[in-house]
């Protein structure tokens, strides 16, 4: 092969590798924009849970109002949650429609109450947790944002996303989540994330 001949081919080849050097950043990205492109996790999660009403559920105002789950976001700054919803299997339903400051959590009630900005209220006369249920956090397009189930399965298993500790959310301490002043009576889920005022 001639001396200009390696010139052009190796020209050649360089444009060739400059070309697709340029263009491997728009398609590796990691910005799919397809339909394939993996769920990001998001700032805004469900913390502790109380599903089962400490004491007797006699259907007082105040029973059901000491049924709640919390939702808390992780991150820096507020989200927006207007739209965003809480349901639990039978898909009784929550709509938000409150701004969530950055670090920060809300615990929304069953009952009727005064929503303030730690805690909202469902404004519901029955009982909406279950001792088998689960409680899913969508947002306002209805993507799944996060789920915390607990009881026992039809089968008999756990549903506690594989928890080695049974599905609490507690870490596994053997306080039965007293980190925010939780109760005993097995209705406690605690993520750890708010304690009482």
């Amino acid at each position: 092969m001639s001396r200009s001949a390696r010139r052009i081919t190796a020209t050649v080849l360089a444009s060739g590798a400059l070309l697709a050097a340029a263009a491997l950043p728009a398609t590796a990205d990691g910005r799919d924009r397809g339909h394939n492109r993996p769920a990001q996790r998001s700032a805004v999660v469900l913390g502790a849970i109380q599903h089962d009403s400490p004491g007797r559920d006699n259907g007082s105002n105040r029973s059901l109002n000491a049924e709640w789950v919390t939702v808390t976001n992780t991150s820096r700054h507020s989200v927006n949650l207007r739209g965003w919803t809480l349901s639990d299997e039978s898909r009784r339903t929550y709509r938000f429609d409150l701004r969530l400051p950055g670090r920060s959590s809300v615990r929304v009630h069953t009952g009727v109450g005064r929503d303030t900005r730690h805690d909202v209220y469902q404004d519901r006369r029955n009982y909406v947790w279950d001792s088998r249920d689960t409680a899913t956090l969508r947002d306002n397009r209805g993507h799944k944002v996060d789920s915390e189930s607990w009881g026992r399965h039809r089968d008999g298993g756990h549903r506690d996303g594989g928890r080695r500790d049974g599905g609490q959310r507690d870490g596994g301490q053997r306080d039965g989540g007293q980190r925010d002043g939780g109760h005993r009576d097995g209705g406690q889920r605690d993520g750890g994330h708010r304690g009482n005022r």
